[in-house]
C-alpha cells in the first residue's frame, strides 16, 4: 500500500511539474520566440527542481544528502536530456511533428523512467528516513 501511494504521490508531482514545464515552455516559445530547444531546456530544468524537491520531502520522504541527491539527478539528465533533444529535434524538424506533442511524449518518457531512477537509484536506500515528514 505504502508504494502505492507512492506512484499517487509522484504522479501528482509530476503533473504539477508538467505544468510546469508546459506553462514556462509555451511562454518562451509562443511569447518570446525562443528557439525550441532553448524553450525546451529551460522549462525542463524549472520542471525538474520542483519535482526532485517535492518529491524528495513528500513521496520518498528521504534524509539522504540533498547534494549527493541532485547529483545522481543531474546525471539522470545528462543522459535524458541529450537524447529527449535528439528525439524532438528528430520529431519536430524532419517529421514535422507538432512541438507541443512531441514535448508531452518527452514528458511522458520521462516520467516513467525519472520515477524508477529515483525511486530506485537515487532514494532507494533511504525512502522514509526523514522522521520529521512521516
Amino acid at each position: 500500500m505504502d508504494e502505492f501511494k507512492r506512484i499517487i504521490k509522484f504522479t501528482f508531482f509530476s503533473i504539477s511539474a508538467g505544468i510546469i514545464e508546459l506553462g514556462t515552455f509555451t511562454l518562451l516559445n509562443e511569447v518570446f520566440h525562443l528557439p525550441y530547444w532553448v524553450s525546451y531546456l529551460t522549462a525542463l530544468v524549472l520542471s525538474v527542481l520542483w519535482n526532485f524537491t517535492l518529491n524528495r520531502k513528500f513521496t520518498f520522504k528521504s534524509a539522504a544528502n540533498v547534494p549527493v541527491a541532485m547529483l545522481k539527478v543531474a546525471l539522470f539528465y545528462l543522459v535524458f536530456t541529450p537524447l529527449s533533444t535528439l528525439l524532438e529535434h528528430y520529431l519536430t524538424m524532419t517529421l514535422g511533428w507538432n512541438e507541443y506533442l512531441v514535448t508531452i511524449i518527452n514528458m511522458l518518457i520521462n516520467f516513467v523512467t525519472e520515477f524508477l531512477y529515483q525511486r530506485f537509484f537515487v532514494f532507494g536506500n533511504s525512502i522514509d528516513t526523514n522522521v520529521k515528514t512521516k
